[in-house]
């Protein structure tokens, strides 16, 4: 695997310089904390600019850029744009991508108008060709069996329990057999970006959504993952409205739903047991957003068809409070 050195503020100097040329000397050159599979720098006010440390990431990065082309025309937020892009070190790719403005929603909440960009967002992520998404390398992803993470919940819920992290009696209403009537349905695969997390999602102060930063990771696949990380970064109430804004009917919801409660608690109990480093803080708050209580579960009753499933969802676009 090829693999260089991490970067020196001096290399991506350098790097900077023979990119922006005029007053790049000048240019504030600092690295982004919690970067991940990039090795990320914030240059200056304006620019990111973000280089993969092995090929594995390059390829992907590669394939990022392709991939945000494809999908600009199809969304109403932001995405990225490179103002350049190559190598930076032999078979190892850079992009210098200019700054979407604005924070990022653990800065800003979401207000009902960035709901409504949310909406849009998976709207258009849906409208994206299968075929094109398939040319440019975007992988197929299988959907996960809620019927096992729920095994894995109930364990998770457990050691939370005795912890006083978590009241596991909240699980119970999670059954088996909601599981089963809650698995995907076949044909449904969309654009999945994969990681509509808190840090991806850029948030103005008025609580509009205007971009969308993180491409690296999209899968054709459940569109429910997308609803299910929307529900753990900016509430279950947010995401699912935004999702039955979106046309999507009471079962890809309440999967959705139920992948983020069962994502969340499987998440938490892995770090108290010293897996993983995400911080607690954190993972507390995924929590308490997945757990936040909606009306579509307590109105809807799946009965075995999406078209049922839409019936129900019809009445439920104002649902913002639950149990």
């Amino acid at each position: 695997m090829t693999q260089a050195p991490p970067p020196t503020e001096e290399t991506v100097r350098n790097l900077v310089r023979s990119l922006l040329k005029e007053g790049a000397g000048s240019l504030d050159v600092r690295p982004v904390a919690g970067s991940g599979g990039h090795v990320t720098w914030w240059v200056g006010a304006r620019h990111v600019l973000r280089l993969a440390p092995d090929r594995e990431a390059a390829l992907r990065q590669r394939r990022e850029l392709r991939v945000r082309d494809l999908v600009r025309p199809h969304l109403p937020v932001a995405v990225p744009v490179s103002v350049a892009h190559g190598e930076w070190a032999p078979g190892l790719t850079y992009t210098l991508d200019a700054k979407v403005p604005g924070g990022s929603a653990p800065e800003h909440d979401v207000s009902a108008l960035g709901e409504a960009d949310l909406a849009g967002l998976l709207t258009g992520l849906r409208e994206v060709p299968v075929r094109q998404a398939e040319a440019l390398g975007v992988p197929r992803a299988a959907p996960r069996s809620l019927e096992d993470l729920r095994t894995a919940a109930e364990d998770a819920a457990e050691r939370l329990a005795a912890a006083d992290e978590f009241d596991a009696v909240r699980l119970h209403q999670f059954t088996p057999p909601g599981a089963v009537q809650l698995a995907a349905q076949g044909g449904g695969a969309v654009l999945v970006h994969h990681g509509l997390t808190a840090a991806h999602l850029v948030v103005s102060a008025d609580g509009r959504v205007r971009g969308v930063l993180g491409w690296a990771d999209v899968v054709l696949g459940d569109p429910a993952e997308d609803i299910a990380v929307l529900a753990l970064a900016v509430g279950a109430p947010a995401a699912v409205r935004a999702a039955t804004l979106a046309g999507y009917g009471a079962r890809p919801c309440l999967r959705g739903l139920w992948l983020a409660r069962c994502d969340s608690l499987v998440d938490l109990a892995a770090r108290l047991a010293g897996r993983g480093d995400a911080s607690l803080p954190a993972l507390r708050k995924r929590l308490r957003h997945a757990w936040e209580a909606i009306l579509l579960e307590r109105v809807t009753e799946l009965r075995g068809t999406d078209a049922d499933a839409d019936a129900d969802a019809d009445d439920t676009d104002d649902a913002d409070d639950g149990l």
